[in-house]
């Protein structure tokens, strides 16, 4: 492992503390075997278990020198404020050379993009961050690089170029079509060439030995000479196209396999997140079949945010359980939205209770979890997709505190009573609120790296699941009311779990109150365990348990 991250920030957490409220529960606990059961996080633990990323979008992060865009100075500059979030690990959006604003068109993966930086300003960001425990992964755009790349200029320049097989060339259109509908051959100089996502975006050619060479040699650059942590591998299930088929192929899945495999001769602990935006069953393989090291799991957002927006957890439980069964422990990476993605502070439409909900369950899932930058304050934002990656909103100060010029991109007309600045001091504030789940999840091991067990309970509001670390030193109940009431009385039970027969003490890790006593039976049974008298609308409890 790269380092233990210790738990120190404990200050915030008497944030959260329940009030009493009143709603009984009306039916019996029940005495059946419990939902779900997930192991640990196997031991020795990669690295990335112990860490929740924060991902930046540098062109919207933090201007440095005043001409509009975000740069990498910039972000050193905030890397006090990520510190004290409590986020462990960047993932950086793309900042190599790209005649593009948000850079997913490359046209040199060996330098970073000027309106950023420079190379020695990315590794002294990478120094910055290790000073601070904190680990960088950069993204990595391995289906496509720009038209305007220096290859695919010398592929399309004549067929007989050195460089015409790094590309996927027709002599004639097939017709087909994308899921989204949109062409994917693109006309050039009388040929046509693959273009998936757009015709600034050609297809790179994996079946061709030099085009995988070439990118091994991307890879170490940046693990070797850049120091990178690791990479977000971009829309790897495109990767190589069979008889029209253009997601999930089983040449994809072998590349990806291989290419892996060259990652870790490198740097064995370098990370790959792959971006494979799928279900739950389509998605699980390329970390089952070791060809990524972690997945976004897409289908367990959505879920997640509907069953927020529904004041029910069945969907999110549901998700739950099918995300619990498909990985290796904790070999995934929930998250609430991203890039790509309305702002889940849109899709919830501006309910500052419902953003808290969702970071509760989000950032007390297994898992590595990652937020998406301003999540933390809840910025607005819906397509198109410049108007979800508007610049942070740091205080009300003209520009924001982003920019002493003009930003790239308006910021988001709220920006003066939605910011940093003025969150910071709110002790109720959807920011604070980050600060202390993220302060309870470092305090607790159990959140990253124990077995889940999923409970049923006399609340269907009430998700509840024991997280207990291997080696017993952690065990938490963590209790998530997803309703817009109180919910009291509400009793938890399991025909069995792992924990001895006993007497456990429990304490309120939030609002550092006592909670009930658990006994626990024999096999493990937990019979209708009410740790606190009531739960708060939306509020969740973590249950620290000890003998």
């Amino acid at each position: 492992m790269k380092h233990v991250r210790v738990a120190s920030i404990l200050a915030a957490l008497a944030l959260l503390a329940l009030p009493a409220c009143s709603q009984q529960a009306d039916e019996p606990a029940p005495s059946g075997p419990s939902l779900t059961r997930a192991d640990p996080v196997a031991q020795p633990a990669p690295w990335w278990n112990d860490e929740v990323f924060y991902e930046v979008f540098v062109r919207s992060f933090s201007d440095s020198d005043g001409d509009g865009i975000g740069d990498l100075q910039g972000l050193i500059d905030k890397l006090p404020y990520l510190d004290d979030l409590g986020v462990t690990a960047l993932w950086l959006m793309p900042i190599t050379e790209s005649p593009s604003y948000h850079g997913y068109d490359t046209t040199d993966y060996f330098t970073v993009e000027p309106d950023y930086g420079s190379n020695e300003d990315f590794t002294a960001l990478v120094d910055a961050a290790h000073e601070r425990d904190m680990e960088v992964i950069v993204d990595l755009m391995l289906n496509h690089t720009s038209t305007e790349h220096p290859w695919f200029i010398d592929s399309a320049s004549s067929p007989d170029s050195d460089k015409r097989d790094w590309y996927v060339w027709s002599e004639s259109d097939s017709g087909e079509r994308t899921d989204w509908g949109a062409p994917v051959w693109h006309e050039l100089n009388g040929a046509y060439y693959l273009g998936l996502f757009w015709e600034g975006m050609p297809d790179l050619n994996y079946r061709n030995p030099e085009v995988t060479e070439q990118m091994h040699e991307v890879a170490r650059f940046w693990l070797e000479e850049m120091g990178a942590d690791g990479f977000r591998l971009d829309a790897v299930r495109h990767l190589i196209e069979e008889d029209g088929d253009f997601d999930g192929t089983a040449p994809t899945h072998e590349w990806l396999a291989q290419w892996d495999d060259f990652v870790d001769s490198v740097d064995p602990e370098a990370l790959t997140v792959g971006e494979v935006w799928d279900d739950t069953a389509q998605v699980a393989p390329y970390v089952v079949d070791d060809e990524v090291d972690l997945a976004f799991e897409f289908t367990l957002a959505e879920s997640l945010i509907a069953s927020v927006d529904d004041g029910d957890p069945d969907m999110f439980t549901d998700a739950l359980e099918s995300v619990l069964a498909a990985y290796p422990p904790g070999q995934f990476a929930p998250f609430l939205t991203n890039h790509d993605q309305n702002r889940v502070m849109s899709q919830l439409f501006g309910d500052v209770a419902k953003a808290k909900l969702a970071a509760s369950a989000l950032l007390t899932l297994p898992g590595v979890p990652f937020v998406y930058y301003g999540e933390e304050i809840g910025m607005l934002g819906v397509k198109p997709d410049e108007q979800i990656r508007t610049p942070m909103q740091w205080d009300a100060t003209e520009g924001a505190g982003f920019t002493s010029g003009t930003p790239w991109e308006p910021v988001n007309d709220d920006y003066p009573e939605l910011n940093v600045a003025a969150q910071d001091a709110d002790p109720d504030s959807l920011l604070n609120h980050y600060r202390t789940l993220l302060a309870v999840r470092a305090a607790h091991p159990a959140l990253g790296l124990g077995s889940v067990q999923v409970l049923e309970s006399t609340c269907e509001s009430l998700h509840a699941a024991l997280r207990r670390t291997a080696d017993g030193a952690d065990t938490v109940l963590v209790m998530v009311n997803f309703a817009d009431e109180p919910a009291t009385g509400c009793a938890v039970s399991a025909g069995s779990s792992d924990l001895a027969e006993g007497t456990l003490s429990g304490t309120d890790a939030i609002g550092g109150e006592p909670a009930e006593a658990l006994e626990v039976g024999a096999d493990g049974a937990i019979s209708d365990y009410a740790p606190l008298p009531t739960l708060a609308p939306g509020a969740v409890a973590v249950v620290e348990l000890s003998a």
